[in-house]
């Protein structure tokens, strides 16, 4: 590379965490005493998904993600200069739950911020990370985060959401490329009038939290309107084309693409617009559920404890959440996992 070259930023190290707490579907079944599990397997591919402890924060499940995110790329904590933690569910309103990452993980050389891009924040992070490692040559060793705890925010009296959500948390080190593999490409996509269709919408100056906004459940998660059942099936093949477009390639030429979690169907309807064969995804929400800006990073650590991904691969990576915000990222895998 020369002097004036911009520095290509790549994936090192994957990590996740599911927690302990295995919940079937027959759970639902038993509180709802109906048939949950029929729909949640045959639309939604979803069998069981993973509940943190009551005394876990959502700090306390990216701890151990960042750190096999850390052993697979051979760094130590102190080796680390920014950490970025995409939440919509943190430890706190303020401060940053990265700071509190941080602290656990004794990465005192590091920088922190939190951004909430709800469920497209996983990959909006490791677009900012890239960006951040082409702009300047200090930073080495970047943590990227995707983190959700959404159990703590589920109102079980309305089934047809608390049976999606899930906890977990994913972690990548994102470092400057040695070569030419790295991120490609990437792109950001929001349609604001769906704001207030779907969200946590208590606890900020909108509606701050007080007993009666308790009393009502006003602080738990809200599906307040239907945004259109096609949206994802529509806008990730306009991202994906878009990205092929500018590295001169075609959806044929992915390899894996790591796509939102929700709806299986969503996926499978992407990718036959996109004509390539529904195998490209790799998916994992039978096991885990619905684990919101952790699932994308989830599907790619995933994909790579089963080996899947080799070097030179073409990835695609669409993540899709409130707001309405989307964003969608393409890069060439730099090492046999």
């Amino acid at each position: 590379m020369t002097a004036t070259t911009v520095r290509r930023a790549t994936i090192k190290g994957t990590g996740m965490y599911a927690p302990e707490k295995v919940v079937k579907n027959q759970f639902f079944n038993d509180m709802y005493k109906k048939d949950i599990d029929t729909f949640l397997r045959e639309q939604r591919n979803i069998f069981e998904r993973r509940y943190m402890a009551e005394d876990q924060t959502t700090s306390d499940l990216i701890i151990p993600a960042a750190e096999e995110a850390m052993k697979n790329a051979g760094i130590k904590a102190t080796d680390i200069d920014l950490i970025i933690v995409s939440t919509d569910t943190p430890d706190y309103l303020s401060p940053s739950t990265a700071a509190v990452v941080q602290h656990k993980l004794k990465a005192t050389n590091a920088g922190t911020f939190d951004i909430n891009s709800a469920c497209a924040g996983f990959v909006t992070a490791l677009d900012m990370a890239s960006k951040y490692i082409g702009a300047d040559s200090k930073y080495q060793n970047i943590l990227v985060v995707g983190a959700y705890a959404m159990s703590k925010w589920l109102n079980f009296d309305d089934f047809r959401i608390a049976t999606l959500f899930a906890d977990g948390a994913s972690a990548v080190i994102v470092q400057p490329s040695k070569d030419e593999s790295g991120v490609l490409a990437a792109e950001l996509y929001t349609d604001g009038q769906y704001h207030d269709y779907m969200g946590v919408y208590a606890g900020g100056s909108f509606r701050p939290m007080t007993h009666d906004v308790i009393e009502k459940k006003q602080h738990l998660l809200d599906f307040a309107k239907k945004i259109p059942i096609e949206t994802n099936g529509t806008h990730w093949p306009r991202l994906t084309h878009k990205l092929m477009d500018r590295i001169h390639k075609t959806p044929e030429d992915v390899k894996h693409f790591f796509m939102t979690q929700i709806n299986i169907n969503s996926i499978n309807e992407a990718l036959d617009n996109l004509k390539v064969p529904r195998t490209r995804s790799h998916n994992i929400m039978d096991r885990f559920g619905y684990t919101g800006s952790a699932a994308v990073g989830m599907a790619v650590a995933d994909a790579a404890r089963a080996h899947k991904l080799k070097k030179g691969d073409l990835i695609v990576l669409l993540g899709s959440g409130g707001g309405l915000s989307m964003a969608a990222l393409t890069m060439e895998w730099s090492y046999d996992t």
